[in-house]
């Protein structure tokens, strides 16, 4: 017989066997869910993924994941046939056989930056419903200062008629899933854990511990932990845009900001973020923080400052193609624009980001003749997002007027500068996000360079 979660010691979970008598439900079968879905499984406990969309439970129940490498799915296939991981829309049901319930919904922005909890409180009444006394809830996705002890607990409480430290244990342990982070990855971060009470805490963190190699940091409050995670975000905007503003600064001076950059990390050891046009760098939680701000009527200039400017990247990706365009005589009203790669990262299959479909969208507005191509994705899959796609590089490429290298794919990086000239309209442009090709090279073989940072074209 099992101990009860909210009672567990080390010694209870300390081995797959044991782990085998807990059940784990995991509410929201996105990035963070799945990936989470997998370690608690690979640690040895019953999984049950619960997701509102009857696609996505099919997907899991046949081993399949939108969006994730062959590792992931193979994981998921295995536990699968071997009967320790199913999938259901049924919360009630799901919350009613288990121990343990991860929350992996996060805060969404609306269009005019404000935080939408409509998805943490759905998840949250669905738990409520079928959550029994000495369950141990943890949220694991990201939210605003306040949310776990005020909307979370009082949800739950007010659909289960339990009381949070009392009835069932409630923890908070973010985690902000990066793009084209591995199973092993995540699985090797120190995780931060808080909690409402002691007991929850301690449970939490044991259980947290089976599935973290790197052991967690216990936190003396919830609202501490919140405020870490969005505090780590806006570093990480700080970052790129200070990156963005230097590379704008190369551009004007002459100068490869890669080469900067790989100079300064070889001898000072020092890391600089590399210029992006947001596409994986939009972040959420900073829009959380400074939402948090203005309610406070406190001014967080810097955040602002770089949130606008990472945001203003986007205006001089468009700029820069504009430029070399013109630098070819031609206007970017009509041309034929090839735009090479979506996923957010290199050699994987990662869901485009939001700047991506901005960029498109923009292009098309100023009357540009937009087709997109990732060798990741499948023409179907592309245009089912909303994409121009092409079927083959070979199509993307024919009759283009500018070529726009938006990620450093291997496939990209052996790209035929002479084969190129043979399929495009010469004289073309290519504008390289990517750090893909090199400079010289394009320009000796005729055509017309722009890159992000890269301000040592010549034509």
């Amino acid at each position: 017989m099992s101990v009860s979660i909210l009672r567990v010691k080390p010694e209870d979970v300390d081995s797959v066997e044991k782990r085998k008598k807990y059940t784990v439900s995991v509410v929201g079968c996105g990035r963070i869910g799945v990936l989470h879905a997998c370690l608690f499984a690979e640690a040895g406990f019953k999984v049950i993924c619960v997701d509102s969309d009857q696609h996505i439970v099919n997907c899991i129940m046949k081993g399949k994941a939108p969006f994730f490498g062959r590792e992931i799915e193979l994981v998921l296939k295995d536990h699968v046939k071997a009967g320790d991981l199913k999938a259901t829309n049924d919360m009630k049901e799901a919350a009613g056989q288990s121990d343990i319930i991860v929350i992996a919904a996060s805060a969404r922005m609306d269009d005019k930056r404000k935080a939408n909890y409509f998805d943490v409180e759905n998840a949250c009444k669905r738990v409520g419903s079928g959550l029994h006394r000495g369950s141990l809830v943890i949220v694991i996705g990201v939210v605003g200062l306040g949310t776990v002890e005020g909307l979370v607990k009082e949800t739950l409480e007010n659909t289960s008629g339990l009381k949070a430290g009392a009835g069932f244990g409630l923890a908070f342990s973010p985690t902000r899933v990066l793009n084209g982070q591995t199973l092993e990855q995540l699985e090797n971060s120190k995780r931060i854990v808080a909690a409402t009470d002691k007991a929850s805490l301690n449970a939490a963190s044991t259980v947290l511990k089976a599935i973290a190699k790197n052991g967690v940091v216990e936190a003396s409050d919830v609202k501490t932990v919140e405020t870490a995670v969005l505090f780590e975000a806006v570093h990480h905007d700080v970052d790129f845009a200070l990156a963005n503003e230097l590379a704008v600064f190369c551009e004007k001076l002459g100068v490869d900001y890669s080469e900067a950059e790989r100079l300064i990390e070889a001898s000072a050891g020092v890391c600089f973020a590399s210029p992006a046009i947001t596409g994986g760098n939009f972040r959420k939680e900073s829009y959380l923080l400074l939402e948090e701000a203005e309610n406070l009527n406190v001014k967080l200039r810097t955040s602002t400052v770089a949130r606008e400017m990472n945001e203003e990247a986007l205006k001089h990706a468009i700029s820069l193609i504009r430029q070399a365009l013109r630098s070819c005589g031609k206007p970017l009203r009509r041309a034929k624009i090839s735009l090479l790669g979506v996923s957010q990262v290199p050699n994987l299959k990662c869901p485009p980001g939001a700047s991506v479909r901005q960029l498109v969208k923009k292009l098309a507005a100023k009357g540009a003749k937009v087709s997109v191509y990732d060798p990741y994705f499948s023409s179907r899959e592309l245009i089912e997002m909303g994409y121009p796609a092409q079927k083959t590089l070979t199509k993307a490429l024919e009759g283009a007027d500018c070529v726009v290298i938006l990620i450093g794919h291997e496939r990209f990086k052996r790209l035929s500068l002479k084969r190129l000239k043979v399929m495009v309209k010469m004289p073309v442009a290519v504008v390289d996000f990517g750090c893909v090709v090199k400079p010289d090279k394009v320009e000796k073989e005729g055509f017309i360079y722009r890159g992000l940072g890269r301000g040592v074209w010549t034509r």
